[in-house]
């Protein structure tokens, strides 16, 4: 049933597995294997995606409700021994989650369970209910019962088709840029990290392009692959690999995409305060030389 909803929320196997830390061939099966069980099929691939079908819409509310009873059930059984739960927004955000394991493969006896959202626009409830124990995100307004520390800086490279006029650059001044236009497909409305994007094309006067639809990392890579626009994406973030796309560093300065760690003053998680001391002993400072920041983020940085 996990797999079933996780299909059907992201839309498509590979982002599913992603997002389970499972292969593929893993998802397919389990929801094969649940398909057989009800006698009925659930969902149906197409290349727009995974949807349900009609039985599937009908069964999703209670897979959703039978996986909130069991994970209920389970956290009883846990009590204080329960997981950390670290809501992230991504698994492809190398920095972040090797931050994660390093923390966890150095502590003893302390499980960790990921948790995969929307960033603040979640977070900012998920944790005041408890849900989630710390967020990773691009903090913005106030922060109310929310406590927070730096976390990562991560550096912009630009990525764009192989046969593109800048491909043979080994770095790309970020002022280049001016006047040109990056497609953006999953900047969502509301996001911290839209806002991000507008204020660095605002800086640097790069038009932002978000039309869409988003449908997924696999499609956005070929899409630039095939000459559908330049793109911005972290050093780290593990997109998937195309042979006719290339990423290249952006320099003088470097735009870095902030992240911190958020989390709730009155969240009694007895591992929580270690690894906020964990994270925040780590992070790397804002170079104003080298880098760029949006003014807002900088306080916290330096």
């Amino acid at each position: 049933m996990r797999a079933f909803v996780a299909v059907i929320e992201e839309r498509y196997f590979s982002e599913a597995a992603a997002r389970l830390g499972i292969t593929q061939q893993a998802v397919s099966k389990r929801i094969a294997r649940l398909e057989s069980d009800l006698g009925l099929r659930l969902c149906s691939r197409s290349r727009n995606g995974a949807e349900p079908t009609d039985d599937g819409l009908a069964f999703l509310p209670h897979a959703r409700a039978l996986i909130g009873i069991a994970d209920r059930a389970r956290e009883v059984l846990r009590g204080r021994r329960r997981a950390l739960r670290v809501d992230v927004l991504d698994t492809r955000l190398a920095p972040v989650i090797d931050l994660i394991r390093t923390f966890h493969e150095r502590s003893e006896d302390v499980d960790v369970e990921l948790i995969t959202s929307n960033g603040l626009r979640t977070a900012r409830t998920t944790l005041a209910r408890g849900s989630v124990d710390a967020a990773f995100c691009r903090v913005s307004g106030p922060l109310e019962d929310l406590g927070s520390v730096p976390a990562d800086l991560e550096p912009l490279h630009l990525l764009v088709a192989r046969g593109h006029p800048l491909a043979g650059r080994q770095a790309i001044r970020t002022a280049e840029l001016a006047g040109s236009t990056v497609w953006m497909p999953g900047n969502a409305p509301g996001s911290e990290w839209a806002d991000y994007y507008r204020l660095l094309g605002a800086a640097f006067d790069i038009g932002i392009d978000t039309s869409g639809p988003d449908f997924g990392w696999e499609h956005f890579v070929a899409d630039v692959a095939a000459g559908r626009g330049v793109s911005l994406v972290g050093e780290g973030t593990l997109i998937p690999r195309h042979p006719d796309t290339r990423r290249i560093p952006l320099v003088d300065p470097t735009p870095v995409y902030p992240c911190s760690l958020l989390f709730h003053r009155r969240n009694r998680h007895p591992v929580l305060e270690a690894f906020i001391g964990f994270v925040a002993a780590r992070h790397c400072r804002f170079d104003p030389d080298r880098q760029w920041l949006p003014e807002p983020d900088r306080d916290s940085f330096s």
